[in-house]
């Protein structure tokens, strides 16, 4: 628990804890006897007997814990446990026509549910700031960097923009990805349910409000590596957001910070620093998830009808997944919520170079009179004689420019290509998704 309040913050730790997968698991028991009366199986007043036995507080988590290492997976014991409590007739019925798998991987079905919901609500939160940004700073005119070197102009708001739509699009794919119910007994074929089988499994999903599927999915674990492969792009996208603050809170760029309160933020030995802490902790959160997604990818080759091993693999690396990906998006929102840029910062970035982060646009403008070529060598030319950038080019005579038209070409705000117009695209792409929430 020493790392948990930066590793594992936010509400997903206490969703994904071991009470709620035992929760889950029960879940999973009482929709399988409603299912079966549903159909005809079992007495109405028995499956809800049994529903009313599922209730987590009722068992002692710890026992059967150490029970599941008797039969390799902690539903066989919760089985056994369950029959006890509810007793009599009814008892019967308990867990009838499934195999441990069915409710271990319905659990891990309803848990995720509910992380995903947690995480899907912290991203649709870091969104609405990131729009508010994208409006607030689409006139504010920043360096663009590549290879972490300055290239040309572009605007805080473009950028915040690009966060923007990268992470709607990850949000947005883990949202449809389908979480569905597992029911199909000892092999896949539910032969002690007879011809009711397929009718209790679909009963059995409608009434967890879990995707129905065609047949079991015992060894085909496309829906878990679907659901990592969407955790990871979202660790991926805050990763990508939280790395770009980062960058741009270091003391010899200054373009953004996180204000947080007396204590938030500092060092233990240099009074002086304003450490970026949420994009840092967003940052060490999501990159848990890689080694993770790839673990569980690794585990879909399952051997015939029910894995040796594989299976058990994925339990942890799915929980740890869930955990990081709610921590990673949590943080992020904290930092977004604290972020605060600095135009005059950024602009004054923009003067490092003289002007010469506009040579392209001065190339650009004289080639139609100059020729490209001659004018990118003239051009080159007078930023490596370095000082007034604009004098230079005036006095240049193959350019024939006087200094206004330089001057000119070497604001910022004049080369901004369509920035602005793609900040639009991306505040009516997030206004379209916010009406399909």
């Amino acid at each position: 628990m020493l790392f948990d309040e930066v590793l594992s913050a936010g509400p997903v730790r206490e969703l994904v804890a071991d009470p709620a997968w035992l929760q889950a698991m029960l879940d999973a028991e009482a929709a399988l006897a409603r299912a079966q009366a549903d159909v005809g199986l079992v007495p109405a007043r028995a499956a809800e007997e049994i529903a009313a036995a599922c209730v987590a507080s009722r068992y002692d988590l710890a026992e059967l814990a150490r029970a599941a290492a008797g039969s390799g997976n902690p539903a066989a014991p919760l089985a056994r446990a369950l029959t006890a409590e509810v007793g009599g007739d009814a008892a019967r019925f308990v867990h009838m026509g499934a195999t441990s798998q069915d409710i271990v991987d319905t659990a891990s079905m309803l848990v995720a549910r509910g992380a995903v919901e947690s995480v899907l609500a912290d991203v649709h939160a870091c969104r609405d700031t990131l729009a508010t940004v994208a409006v607030t700073h689409r006139q504010t005119v920043q360096v663009g960097r590549t290879l972490l070197q300055q290239a040309l102009p572009t605007t805080f708001g473009f950028v915040a923009a690009g966060w923007l739509v990268a992470l709607s699009a990850a949000g947005s794919a883990l949202g449809s990805v389908p979480l569905p119910a597992q029911l199909g007994g000892a092999v896949g074929t539910l032969a002690s349910l007879g011809t009711d089988g397929p009718a209790v499994a679909s009963a059995f999903a409608r009434r967890l409000g879990l995707s129905d599927v065609d047949l079991p999915w015992h060894t085909d674990r496309g829906a878990v590596a679907e659901l990592a492969g969407a955790l990871g792009r979202v660790c991926g996208s805050v990763a990508k957001i939280a790395g770009d603050v980062v960058l741009l809170a270091q003391t010899e760029v200054g373009e953004v910070s996180e204000a947080a309160g007396a204590g938030v933020g500092g060092s233990s030995t240099m009074p002086h620093k304003r450490n970026p802490v949420a994009a840092v902790s967003a940052r060490a959160a999501a990159a848990q998830a890689p080694g993770l997604v790839s673990t569980l990818l690794a585990a879909m080759a399952q051997e015939l009808q029910r894995a040796a091993g594989a299976w058990h693999a994925e339990w942890r690396p799915l929980r740890e997944l869930l955990r990081c990906t709610g921590s990673a998006v949590w943080w992020l929102r904290e930092s977004l919520s604290r972020l605060r840029p600095d135009p005059e910062r950024m602009r004054s970035n923009m003067d490092l170079t003289g002007g010469a982060l506009l040579a392209e646009r001065v190339t650009t403008a004289l080639a139609p009179t100059v020729g490209r070529l001659a004018a990118h060598d003239a051009v080159a030319e007078c930023v490596r004689a370095g000082g007034d950038l604009a004098s230079a080019l005036a006095a240049h005579p193959t350019l024939g420019l006087d200094r206004a038209k330089a001057v000119e070409l070497l604001d910022p705000a004049g080369y901004l290509g369509a920035a602005d117009e793609f900040v639009s695209r991306a505040l009516a792409a997030y206004e379209r998704r916010r009406e399909h929430l």
